[in-house]
């Protein structure tokens, strides 16, 4: 167990390391990466590395970790069993893109971002963690567990 929680430390401490490194907690950074209408000014395709390189990472890794019949860490895979698009994916796919441009944050970069004690992201953390308690109660409501 302490193995398994010290590699979390290391493994969360290095993707914070690299959020910061990349721009991902600076929300101007993210907001000019993500506004193609001023290509020629304030126009920031660095983040679009920082995408490629993490595409590219899982395109080559996936295949061969998921031949292992678990996680080096963990007892099983959790991976998406969903092989079509639905609404309830395209609409928290377009809520997900609107918060992120609106905010300039993600919910990664956004949690890294809480030891800077920025009023921003102080902000956007509780917004979204609201937008998650109110998610459950409505899917709480719709499909009540059976209590037997």
């Amino acid at each position: 167990m302490i193995k398994k929680r010290m590699a979390s430390l290391a493994l969360g401490l290095l993707f914070g390391v690299g959020l910061t490194m990349s721009g991902m907690l600076q929300p101007q950074k993210v907001q000019d990466f993500l506004d193609f209408s001023d290509i020629k000014g304030r126009w920031d395709p660095s983040l679009a590395l920082v995408m490629g390189g993490a595409v590219l990472i899982t395109l080559l890794s996936f295949p061969i970790i998921l031949r292992r019949s678990h996680p080096v860490l963990g007892t099983k895979f959790h991976v998406p069993t969903l092989k079509h698009l639905d609404s309830k994916l395209a609409i928290g796919a377009a809520l997900f893109g609107i918060g992120w441009g609106l905010g300039g944050f993600c919910p990664g970069p956004a949690l890294v971002g809480l030891v800077t004690g920025s009023r921003s992201t102080l902000v956007f953390v509780a917004a979204m963690l609201a937008g998650m308690a109110l998610h459950r109660v409505y899917h709480d409501l719709r499909q009540p567990q059976s209590h037997s």
